[in-house]
């Protein structure tokens, strides 16, 4: 018996099931987070394993992304032969190898292998899961629902953190020894082998998403799926706005449908979807998510500290999107986006004030003498806490809803190449930037990109609050 048949499919909406399906979903997002964290604690292991230099560790750091960015672009479109569904348990088959294969490497090759593959999974995971409850979710509560989606990247990423301490702490370092005789940075990648297979398992219950059906002319099966979701009058006149919204241009989907007929030009929607996909990466994010301990012992915090400040900002992160989840549908994602991006430009400009004041020492390591130590954990604290109130979860939220039932999956594709690039570009630029202009300079570069968030918000957003999707429009 699958879960449809144990809930039963009564003639009123079943939102207890919508609720179950959406949070197995969103153990995809889990996977991404604990997959971005992981990383953090194992950074000094791979350089003393592979004896790479700052560059490598870098590309060592970043090449997930590389796979992220693939993985995100053919997503979408895969998606919109297959299934979303399909798609995702692919991932998650992926995200086990990778797992495994990551802390099982030998060679700087060899693990750029696996963790290209784990990015793959993971591009695929970020925009599929979003796309999948949003396509399921009734429009009322749509937005809360997808929100889960940060809260589950966040407390993924929370997870990695609090493993990685506790591993860490066991042995006293990422490159000691632990269980087997194997060190114990290795361990830190295996542990995530554990919440992929559950997500495997979990994604042989969830239904297909009933547009993607009626998208392939399977409309039976689709009346079904939103009978169990919906109730069945509410799934017959659902299937029937569905098909409306797909009968004046209904073709199988292409990369040609994001530019508008006349003027050959990219439609703006899509344009609004690619700023926000790269802006949530230009204000710095996964600096602090990848590079977080690094960060703060260069700044003459210890590794040990370093670990728990990074705890700290994933507890604070998730009473942040808690704060979103309840307030989304009720104020709007534009209102939320614009309040996270005056809140990162405050908070990024004292951040990077803060560093300014950073001396260096005989061995060229930071420190911030006094106040300024505190002062700067309290405003990267800030930081993190806006982010995740607004441009974390409502950027996903927005992906998920803004697009129209025909590009969906193209656009979200070509969205989530753009967001997965942007992230591999900051990534892969901060230890240059860290060398090269120090930290003050490279925070002033993601606080003049907080700036042109509100500019943004103001010009190019428009309300997505209470439309169903098929009302959604692709000018």
């Amino acid at each position: 018996m699958n879960i449809d048949q144990a809930l039963g499919s009564e003639d009123r909406p079943n939102t207890v099931y919508v609720i179950l399906i959406s949070c197995i979903a969103t153990i995809g997002g889990f996977l991404f987070g604990f997959d971005s964290g992981v990383i953090n604690g194992t950074i000094e292991g791979l350089q003393t394993t592979f004896e790479s230099d700052d560059v490598g560790t870098g590309f060592n750091v970043a090449s997930m992304l590389l796979g992220c960015a693939v993985g995100a672009y053919f997503a979408g479109r895969l998606a919109d032969r297959h299934g979303r569904r399909f798609i995702m348990r692919v991932a998650a088959v992926f995200f086990i190898v990778s797992a495994w294969g990551s802390g099982a490497a030998d060679t700087s090759l060899e693990f750029v292998f696996y963790r290209v593959l784990g990015g793959l999974a993971l591009g695929a995971s970020s925009i599929l899961a979003p796309a999948y409850i949003s396509e399921v979710s009734p429009a009322h509560y749509r937005g809360m629902l997808s929100t889960v989606q940060q809260v589950a990247i966040i407390s993924g990423l929370f997870a990695a953190f609090l493993s990685n301490y506790l591993i860490a702490d066991a042995v006293g370092s990422s490159v000691s020894l632990f269980w087997l005789g194997i060190e114990a940075w290795r361990w830190m990648f295996w542990v995530e082998i554990v919440p992929a297979t559950i997500f495997l398992l979990a994604l042989m219950l969830i239904p297909e998403s009933p547009r993607f059906l009626v998208m392939i002319r399977r409309r039976e099966l689709a009346i079904e799926v939103l009978t169990t979701l919906t109730g069945q009058t509410i799934a017959i006149r659902k299937v029937e706005e569905i098909d409306a919204s797909l009968a004046e241009d209904r073709h199988r989907p292409r990369l040609s449908d994001l530019t508008d007929r006349e003027s050959g030009r990219i439609r703006r929607i899509v344009w609004v979807g690619l700023g926000l996909a790269t802006l949530q990466q230009l204000v710095g994010i996964n600096v602090v998510f990848y590079y977080g301990a690094v960060l703060w012992q260069s700044v003459g915090f210890t590794e040990a500290d370093a670990l728990a400040i990074n705890m700290l900002s994933g507890g604070l992160s998730i009473a942040a999107v808690s704060a979103t989840i309840l307030l989304i549908d009720r104020i709007g994602r534009k209102p939320i986006l614009l309040i996270g991006s005056v809140g990162m430009a405050l908070s990024l400009s004292l951040l990077t004030y803060t560093f300014t004041r950073a001396s260096t020492g005989p061995s060229g390591s930071l420190s911030l003498e006094g106040v300024y130590g505190p002062l700067a954990l309290v405003a990267a604290n800030i930081y993190v806490v806006f982010f995740n109130f607004s441009w974390g979860p409502v950027m996903w939220v927005m992906l998920g809803e803004m697009f129209p039932n025909q590009i969906r999956g193209t656009a979200l594709g070509v969205s989530g190449l753009a967001q997965w690039t942007a992230n591999f570009a900051i990534t892969m630029t901060f230890p240059v930037l860290l060398a090269g202009i120090g930290l003050a300079g490279a925070y002033g570069i993601y606080t003049l990109c907080a700036v042109l968030s509100i500019w943004f918000v103001v010009r190019m957003v428009h309300e997505t609050r209470g439309l169903e999707l098929e009302d959604m429009q692709g000018e």
